[in-house]
């Protein structure tokens, strides 16, 4: 009698192992997700802007900037979920807020579009201290960037 009831509840937790799993995968066929990787680059190879943008289901999951203003380099990685940032989602619109600036980023249908607001330059780019202020935009399907600002030469920017 115990026999059968082993085999028994071992054929109903097999059941619900098997029926649990095909349920995850028709779920991951209904809602896949959609990975988006975009980029830029804009300059020569002595002074140059580049941003690499990655896109998940409509929501931007990461980005990383880098500029070369010989011979100093700015470097800003920054990612959902880190310890280093928060992320606050409104529609299209997101802000992430770090110890060292912020960032508005606009998701719009052609382009991905990115305002840096006080961003320490001395942190990121080890340069004299100084704000980064400016805008840049990654176009889908293009390989080249808009920037506003990012990269003047005022000591101020």
């Amino acid at each position: 009698m115990k026999r059968w009831v082993v085999i028994c509840c071992a054929m109903a937790f097999g059941v619900v192992s098997l029926s649990a799993d095909a349920i995850d995968k028709k779920s991951r066929r209904k809602n896949p997700k959609k990975i988006e990787r975009l980029s830029c680059k804009l300059g020569t190879e002595d002074r140059q802007a580049r941003i690499a943008v990655e896109v998940i289901n409509g929501s931007v999951k990461s980005f990383a900037y880098y500029s070369k203003w010989k011979p100093r380099t700015c470097s800003i990685s920054v990612e959902r979920d880190d310890a280093y940032s928060k992320w606050h989602d409104n529609g299209h619109l997101t802000t992430v807020s770090t110890d060292q600036g912020s960032f508005l980023i606009e998701n719009r249908r052609k382009d991905v579009h990115f305002i840096f607001r006080d961003v320490d330059r001395a942190f990121y780019c080890g340069m004299e201290p100084g704000k980064i202020r400016g805008s840049l935009t990654v176009t889908r399907g293009k390989g080249a960037c808009v920037l506003k600002g990012l990269m003047d030469a005022d000591k101020d920017q």
